[in-house]
């Protein structure tokens, strides 16, 4: 038994660091536009610049806390990434062929909600949004890709984060469901795959949804996760009553994890940043609730979440159709990690795994955590599962003749697939498919950079937005192809 006929292969990329098109066609702002570049493997993060509430200027790191009553502001005189980041808007047509070129059967892309609804709140949609999307999907039915739509991708609308607190108001869940409203009835017949809230279980940050304290004020933080959970459950209960025949999945950002002993402590340290991290979030949207844990936890925490009635059956009726996760790397985790030198890497603080390599930016390189993964989001939740992001990123050179010589890419490509392999025959793991990160170069989510590259189709474009945003071919383009037109049997 191989990889199943009618598997899905793909790429995948975000709106916010990939489409550009900054305004363009009515768009409005989003958060990620008002997020500066940094500079990740020297440690200069990204920062928003924002008027407080006494009128003065102040900037802060893009994980930040920001205090209430903050607004983010575009400055004309800096440079963001995401205004053109590496501008789907206007490439379009030539990337979706150079998608169809590498064998490519399924497109995950998100929609850009300022695209459809400038402030995320207004009265109507902007037609000419719809119309970009509907382009680009009837483009990918004739090129045989099957879009899978991500229908928020960290992209709340400034408008709802400066004046709502984002995802903590009941205001920004509503504004939400109307967004929902909109996609599933213009876009049916269009798009049969979607995935609800990208990484949901990402911190409740500015940066990611919007809200202002997310550190001090833990009821912040809960609420937003609540409003999250139903926003979820409303986009599949939505999008199965508009076209029976829509597969919706949740997106977790799955880092797997192991202790860093057989001491009981460290095993426990582990599997309590496992529930909290991951399992948790793949609970409430499979399961339809919060575990038992979680309510004691928010018990004894004294945080009180705002319900409405019909919410806990919302929760219930909106469970998703399969589990779709992003994997890059592995953690370790120990009772007193700072024992063991905890380091920085993927964007939070982890132990060195001493067994195994990393990236240029501290990411294990790890397939058969991989493997491990699969098994146990299959033993857990029984239902498809599917790898939406994976990849490797680094710093390639485009020789003079154009090409890219990306060997590391490529290895570990062939690594993480083959044991995508094994996960199939060996372990009975109903996989549906895989779309690596970033098929095509795109900004950096945690650090805005160019440089840090995990596309097989090359971009020029640099850290300051210099380049002419020609494409190129890297040699991990062609082994994809190879890969993919061969179903996942050439793998050499």
């Amino acid at each position: 038994m191989s990889f199943p006929k009618g598997f899905l292969w793909g790429g995948a990329t975000a709106a916010n660091q990939y489409e550009g098109g900054y305004l363009s066609g009515g768009k409005g702002p989003a958060v990620a536009d008002a997020l500066t570049g940094g500079d990740g493997r020297n440690g200069i993060p990204r920062r928003f610049i924002c008027e407080l509430a006494d009128g003065t200027r102040k900037e802060f790191g893009g994980r930040d806390e920001i205090p209430a009553g903050a607004k983010a502001i575009i400055d004309p005189d800096v440079y963001y990434p995401s205004h053109v980041a590496t501008d789907f808007y206007h490439h379009w047509e030539e990337d979706l062929e150079l998608m169809a070129e590498m064998g490519c059967n399924v497109n995950r892309l998100s929609i850009n909600w300022t695209r459809i609804f400038p402030n995320g709140d207004d009265a109507e949609p902007n037609e000419e949004g719809i119309q970009f999307y509907i382009n680009v999907f009837k483009k990918c039915q004739e090129l045989g890709i099957e879009p899978l739509v991500t229908i928020y991708h960290f992209d709340c609308p400034l408008h709802l984060a400066n004046e709502y607190d984002g995802w903590v108001s009941r205001h920004t869940l509503e504004a939400f469901e109307r967004y929902c409203d909109v996609l599933f009835t213009r876009f049916k017949g269009l798009v049969h795959y979607w995935l609800t809230i990208n990484e949901i279980n990402i911190n409740t940050n500015f940066m990611m949804n919007g809200v202002h304290e997310h550190v001090s004020n833990k009821q912040n933080a809960e609420q937003c996760r609540y409003h999250l959970f139903l926003g979820s459950a409303y986009a599949v209960k939505k999008g199965h009553e508009v076209d029976p025949e829509n597969k919706i999945g949740l997106m977790i950002a799955h880092g797997g994890s192991y202790p860093w002993s057989c001491d009981p402590e460290d095993v426990w340290a582990e599997l309590d940043t496992a529930h909290h991290f991951k399992w948790f979030y793949g609970d409430v949207q499979v399961r339809g609730y919060y575990p038992a844990w979680k309510v004691l936890e928010l018990e004894r925490e004294g945080i009180e979440i705002a319900k409405e009635p019909g919410d806990d059956e919302l929760l219930r009726e909106g469970t998703v159709d399969f589990y779709s996760f992003s994997y890059y790397s592995t953690d370790v985790c120990a009772a007193h990690p700072e024992e063991h030198g905890a380091t920085d890497g993927n964007m939070h603080r982890s132990i060195a795994n001493p067994y195994l390599k990393q990236t240029e930016w501290g990411w294990t390189i790890d397939p058969l955590g991989l493997r491990i993964s699969l098994n146990q989001i299959w033993d857990r939740y029984q239902i498809p599962v599917m790898i939406v992001e994976n990849g490797f990123g680094a710093i390639d050179v485009r020789e003079e003749d154009g090409s890219v010589h990306d060997q590391g890419r490529i290895d570990y490509m062939r690594t993480h697939i083959k044991v995508m392999k094994d996960t199939v025959e060996l372990d009975g793991v109903d996989l549906m498919g895989y779309t690596p990160w970033g098929w095509i170069d795109v900004v950096s989510a945690g650090t805005g950079e160019m440089r840090k590259r995990y596309g097989f189709v090359y971009v020029d474009m640099d850290d300051d937005g210099n380049g002419d945003l020609s494409r190129s071919r890297k040699d991990s383009f062609y082994y994809m192809q190879k890969v993919y037109k061969s179903n996942g049997e050439d793998l050499d």
